[in-house]
């Protein structure tokens, strides 16, 4: 799995016009499920987005988790299947690698729920859908992590 964190100030999805998630203070995540996939990934990414420290403490330093935050921070999860996007040939992304919607959409769930278990707020794009989302980036602080890499 692929992820882009965003650490945000506030972040909202619409769809044909309709909100249908937001967050304040927190993240904007926005993920991709390759092949091979599991809840195995979305649970460790679950503990690694929870406890990741780069909201400021009263010194300025990057200390704290949505978690210390007080109140808790919000999350914002998008479903992102060009995240697997391939570019090393010709000028057409492929798309390949990204995992089929029947696997990929239960695993976005699955990492939706692994979120709201630890505490955290977690609001939702709509899987598949062709979606507007508007992202006030704060620092900017952009985190990628990818479970191929770190498990």
């Amino acid at each position: 799995m692929r992820v882009v964190i965003q650490r945000v100030r506030q972040g909202s999805v619409r769809v044909e016009d309709e909100l249908i998630g937001r967050c304040g203070k927190g993240f904007v995540i926005l993920v991709g499920v390759g092949h091979g996939d599991t809840s195995k990934e979305a649970a460790y990414l679950a503990g690694k987005i929870a406890n990741l420290r780069v909201f400021e403490d009263s010194q300025g330093k990057m200390n704290l988790s949505a978690l210390d935050l007080e109140p808790k921070g919000e999350i914002l999860l998008i479903s992102q299947f060009t995240l697997y996007a391939d570019v090393r040939k010709g000028r057409r992304p492929s798309f390949v690698d990204s995992a089929a919607p029947d696997i990929a959409a239960p695993l976005v769930d699955y990492l939706a729920g692994k979120l709201r278990e630890t505490g955290l707020a977690v609001e939702t794009g709509r899987f598949g859908a062709e979606m507007l989302v508007d992202i006030q980036n704060d620092g900017p602080v952009t985190i990628i992590m990818d479970t191929a890499t770190l498990l």
